[in-house]
């Protein structure tokens, strides 16, 4: 009692007319407007008052009282300024009860004291921070509650962080995100592939045979298992010729000279090749959410087990898409994209147990970038050049200048492929019925007279049907199939 004693003679000396403002500022709302301090009248009658954390305000009795307690001074702390007027600080987030006693010991009445943040100075930095976001503030227990609609998640975002300064990790998020949510994403993968191969070779087969004796010289495909010298009777003479690679390109020139025989085969081969891959797909999603688009296959791929069984799984490949978009402020649109270009690549083929498996080319990117309603960016420079030669020669005799190119032969393949991915985002919203329409719209199936007599396959739709040029629509659209 002491110790409140000489703390309420030190507000009382240093505060002077201040307390009487923190008071009105922070008193029931009941109190406010009859412009009176806190009443305490009887004890049938408990007060129950509300004071901010770090604010002050004081209670006046209609009783004088000789003891004045609170049940947490963690929460709230209480100083008689007078008999009759009592000096009550919060402190920290919660409840507590502040208990008024006579000069007997008489109970007066017992107050509840709740203690919340400072929600006033909030809303006054949060006016400053977001002038133009409704956003409505409440306390709860020993926390904020934050509620309404703000125009992006980045301004959810500034509000909550400013909240915790107030109330840490006691901050209930109500509030929703406003505008459109809807985000549609056109993709367009534009891939394109060049091979090139070249090979020149020289075979030499050259045989002599007499009698039952015979001798034999192969090289190149000569040698090869289809090329075996002929049976017994023609021993030592070549077989005929086979090429290891494709036939076209082959020239072969032979001599015979009664048991000599000498066959010179010319393998020369050039091919050229361009591949063009596109696929244009449109995906629309909710902020937040994940769409994904695969347009190719699955290729089976056999997997043996442990006792011997093969099991079947599927790979995709072709060109996929997964994208999440996420509006953060306005018509600013944070997105993460994955995109993938992949083949089956028969170059590739690797052997298990019996089990033939073939590999994938794949090109793969993973990105993410933020851009507003309509602007685009490109995803290019994924390049690949694959370059492989070879040379096979006999030894020190492929060595011989000029000579040397008949025991020589050569060949290279070359691969380039080049991927550039263009993505757009909009800010998409949902369209009534008649504004939509299908390609079958625009045709009409011929009925069994007009396809078997007349030969008609595809009519123009029934006046009654609407069509897309009624819409006054401009530039190209719709559909072509050649």
């Amino acid at each position: 009692m002491r110790a409140i004693r000489r703390y309420a003679r030190f507000v009382a000396a240093t505060a002077g007319a201040t307390f009487a403002a923190l008071a009105l500022a922070a008193v029931p709302a009941a109190a406010q407007g009859s412009g009176a301090p806190v009443r305490v009248l009887n004890v049938a009658a408990p007060t129950v008052i509300d004071v901010a954390v770090n604010r002050a305000l004081v209670l006046e009795s209609a009783e004088v009282f000789a003891e004045v307690s609170v049940a947490n001074p963690g929460i709230a702390d209480v100083a008689a300024l007078t008999n009759r007027s009592v000096y009550v600080l919060g402190k920290q987030s919660g409840r507590t009860t502040l208990t008024l006693l006579g000069p007997e010991g008489r109970l007066i009445a017992n107050i509840d004291v709740r203690v919340a943040p400072d929600v006033e100075e909030f809303k006054a930095r949060l006016q400053e921070i977001l002038p133009d976001e409704p956003i409505e503030v409440r306390t709860a227990s020993d926390g904020i509650v934050l509620s309404g609609t703000v125009s992006g998640a980045a301004k959810l975002d500034r509000a909550m962080a400013l909240a915790q300064r107030y109330a840490p990790d006691r901050v209930t998020n109500m509030m929703s995100v406003g505008g459109a949510r809807q985000i549609m994403l056109r993709v367009r993968f534009a891939e394109v592939q060049r091979n090139a191969t070249k090979s020149l070779g020289f075979n030499w087969g050259f045989g002599a045979t007499s009698g039952n004796w015979g001798f034999n010289i192969d090289t190149g495909d000569f040698a090869g298992p289809g090329n075996a010298p002929q049976a017994p009777g023609n021993a030592g003479l070549p077989g005929p010729y086979v090429s290891g690679g494709p036939t076209e390109g082959t020239v072969r020139i032979g001599f015979a000279a009664g048991g000599v025989v000498a066959n010179l085969a010319i393998d020369a081969l050039e091919g050229k090749g361009v591949a063009r891959t596109l696929a244009e797909p449109n995906l629309v999603s909710l902020s937040g959410d994940t769409a994904s688009f695969l347009a190719g296959g699955e290729f089976p791929i056999p997997v043996p087990g442990e006792e011997g069984e093969v099991t079947i799984e599927y790979k995709p490949f072709g060109v996929s898409l997964g994208f999440t978009p996420t509006v953060i402020d306005g018509d600013v649109i944070n997105l993460v994209l994955e995109a993938e270009s992949s083949a089956i690549d028969n170059s590739i083929v690797i052997q298990n147990q019996g089990i033939t498996f073939n590999g994938f080319s794949t090109r793969r990117t993973r990105t993410t970038i933020e851009l507003r309603d309509g602007q685009s960016f490109a995803i290019a420079g994924l390049l690949q050049d694959d370059f492989v030669d070879n040379a096979q020669q006999l030894p020190w005799v492929g060595d011989v200048p000029v000579l040397g190119t008949l025991f020589r032969s050569a060949d290279f393949r070359r691969r380039q492929t080049e991927l550039v991915i263009l993505v757009t985002a909009y800010l998409a919203a949902a369209a009534t019925e008649p504004a939509l329409e299908l390609p079958t719209d625009r045709i009409r199936l011929p009925s069994e007279r007009e396809l078997f007599l007349l030969g008609q396959v595809e009519l123009e739709p029934d006046p009654g049907v609407r069509s897309a040029a009624s819409r006054n629509f401009e530039g190209t659209y719709g559909y072509v199939v050649e």
